[in-house]
């Protein structure tokens, strides 16, 4: 007999970084799909995990910073490769590099990454994604060390290995990010990349030449200090995840900890920053 769902539709103001907040919790609860939208998230839960106060700890619903209003629903079984199929989109960068889910034409660039994304982690910020990979397009990685922090899927470190990166470690403090990180890295045939479930407490005594963290803008902020404390001497710092309004606020914790600004990509009305230190 087909399982009985509970989804919740939530809409968002504004979508990031409420989304990752609200995943993050919504998982903590027993939440176990997810598909982003336009407007937000819908979120979905077995019925037999479900309680009419399931929502009662999720924080970032009472919180004054966000607007969030929300709907459910009863479904039956969602056919949830279905529902990626719908979500989830290829990317091309710069006609080089493609991203794509095995269920995708194989386009023949360069690079060809190839992702199986879980419900459990949205395909959202396709821009960012994207900036970074042209950012990791002009370095020479062959033989560096390399940090990818919130991996999400792996893609970044993944490319950056494909580029001759090594050693490599990617870190997510999601454990489905981290689970399908692993997955991904052995899908794409990576030997270097070690995968970590953590934060930057993980960091201590890590050094690295490149560091990627395409996160939200407040996560960057709080751990900044330790990204500069980890890059080596000509190191780069690459950063995403964040709006072109953010820049100066981004910016100015960067150079406190001594780093210069190189480059800046803008898609939409996201950017990514390179910084050299």
């Amino acid at each position: 007999m087909d399982n009985i769902y509970i989804e919740y539709n939530f809409k968002l103001s504004p979508k990031e970084p409420t989304t990752e907040i609200l995943i993050a919790e919504l998982g903590s609860v027993g939440f176990e799909s997810f598909v982003e939208n336009e407007d937000g998230v819908t979120a979905y839960i077995q019925k037999a995990a479900w309680t009419a106060d399931i929502l009662a700890p999720v924080f970032v619903l009472s919180s004054g910073e966000f607007a969030i209003e929300y709907t459910q629903s009863e479904v039956a079984q969602t056919n949830w490769n279905a529902e990626w199929e719908k979500n989830f989109n290829p990317i091309q960068v710069d006609e080089l590099v493609s991203i794509r889910a095995p269920f995708h034409e194989n386009p023949n660039l360069k690079y060809d990454i190839v992702i199986e994304p879980k419900m459990s982690f949205g395909t959202g910020h396709h821009e960012t994604t994207h900036m970074m990979v042209q950012h990791l397009l002009q370095l020479d990685l062959k033989d560096k060390k390399v940090l990818d922090m919130g991996c999400g899927t792996g893609i970044l470190a993944i490319f950056a290995e494909m580029k001759g990166a090594k050693p490599l470690d990617a870190i997510d403090i999601d454990t489905w990010c981290y689970e399908n990180s692993i997955e991904n890295v052995e899908r794409n045939d990576c030997k270097n990349i070690s995968v970590y479930e953590g934060d930057a407490s993980l960091l201590t005594s890590k050094k690295y030449d490149v560091i990627i963290a395409n996160i939200n803008r407040n996560i960057l902020l709080m751990d900044m200090e330790v990204y500069a404390n980890c890059l080596n001497e000509n190191g780069v710092l690459l950063l995403s995840g964040f709006y072109k309004e953010d820049i100066p606020t981004i910016d100015a914790a960067v150079v406190k900890c001594g780093l210069k600004l190189e480059a800046t990509i803008q898609r939409n009305n996201w950017v990514a920053l390179k910084y050299n230190n």
